[in-house]
């Protein structure tokens, strides 16, 4: 978990055991009964929420720091409501959720950072569904972009080098459509100069237009990112 102090990244830390994942596998998919927590040391995992028409919409892509599971807490007989897909080797930190529970009811401070913490999350959901909604397919891919700039992002001379390998799928994957409408979308960015494409990574050359063309209302840092 990111930006949280480190007395309840202590707590988090404290009441677990790790185990290796590997790319490809699955912490947990929807309708499984949730029992467990996860909190990433290393590696990558991608959360997603399968429609009622089998498209895969990617919410997060969460790397070390993050808790992944946190939705179940105070549920009963609670289930996954969410997939969570393993991108990349690493290892992960397994928390009971009842045990998890137990410690926040005892220590008021750390509950309400943790409330804290849960409301931020919410609020970065809300924003990529906003972008969705009002600006549609184009709107989605564009907002996934910058905020990809904003996790993941590198400057260089001549712009700012996303550095991490997505395929056309998985950027599809964020914005609710199909990998034929991203081919095209990123095809029209990168005729008009707006971003390159070397070797699997995107390289965003004119930021500004992206957020022109989605009428970016400047949301906090913390906010516009992938995680």
């Amino acid at each position: 978990m990111k930006s949280i102090s480190g007395e309840l990244q202590e707590l988090l830390t404290a009441i677990y055991r790790d185990i290796p994942v590997q790319k490809g596998t699955y912490l947990f998919q929807e309708g499984e009964k949730a029992t467990e927590l996860y909190y990433i040391q290393s590696g990558k995992i991608q959360v997603s929420k399968i429609t009622a028409d089998g498209q895969e919409l990617t919410l997060r892509i969460c790397s070390k720091g993050d808790l992944i599971g946190e939705l179940t807490l105070f549920c009963d007989n609670a289930k996954y409501m969410l997939n969570a897909k393993v991108l990349e080797d690493g290892v992960i930190s397994v928390i009971k959720r009842n045990v998890l529970e137990e410690q926040l009811m005892e220590n008021q401070k750390l509950a309400l950072e943790f409330m804290t913490w849960m409301s931020n999350h919410f609020r970065k959901t809300q924003t990529k569904f906003r972008d969705l909604i009002l600006h549609g397919k184009k709107g989605a891919l564009y907002s996934t972009l910058i905020r990809l700039c904003n996790s993941y992002g590198v400057m260089k001379e001549d712009g700012i080098l996303i550095n991490i390998q997505l395929t056309n799928q998985e950027l599809a994957n964020f914005c609710g459509t199909s990998r034929e409408v991203v081919n095209r979308l990123l095809s029209e960015l990168r005729k008009k100069g707006v971003i390159s494409i070397k070797k699997g990574k995107i390289k965003v050359l004119n930021l500004r237009y992206l957020r022109e063309e989605i009428a970016c209302e400047g949301c906090p840092p913390e906010l516009c990112t992938i995680d």
